[in-house]
C-alpha cells in the first residue's frame, strides 16, 4: 500500500471535530498512542530487568498494531496541514540525504 492510498482510506474512519481545521486533535492522539508504545516497552524493560529486550512474538505485534495507531494520528495531522503523507515523507528523505552530503546526520539542531 502506498502513503497516499493510506491516508485515503485512514480519512475514511475520521470523525472528530473540526476535522480538516483541527490539528490539535491528531497532535494528542499522536502523542497519546506513541506514549503507549513507550508505556510497552517501559513494562518490558521492568518485567525483563534489563533495556536489551527480548520481545516475544506476541509483544511486537502488540507494539506494531500501536505504530499503526501513530501513522492514523500522523496520517490526520498532515491531513490538517494539507499535506500528503508521501509529501511529508519525501521531504524528510530530502533533508536526510542534504545531512548526510553534509556530514551532519550526528549531532543536534533542525538546521544542521
Amino acid at each position: 500500500m502506498q502513503l497516499d492510498e493510506y491516508q485515503k482510506a485512514a480519512g475514511q474512519t475520521a470523525i472528530y471535530p473540526d476535522r480538516g481545521n483541527n490539528i490539535v486533535y491528531p497532535i494528542l492522539g499522536l502523542v497519546g498512542e506513541t506514549g503507549e508504545i513507550c508505556e510497552k516497552l517501559k513494562k518490558e524493560i521492568r518485567d525483563q530487568g534489563n533495556t536489551k529486550l527480548i520481545l516475544t512474538q506476541s509483544k511486537r505485534q502488540e507494539i506494531v498494531k500501536e505504530m499503526g495507531d501513530v501513522l492514523w494520528y500522523l496520517s490526520e495531522l498532515a491531513a490538517n496541514f494539507g499535506v500528503t503523507l508521501e509529501e511529508v515523507g519525501a521531504m524528510n528523505i530530502k533533508k536526510l540525504k542534504e545531512r548526510k552530503e553534509k556530514g551532519t546526520l550526528k549531532g543536534s539542531g533542525d538546521d544542521r
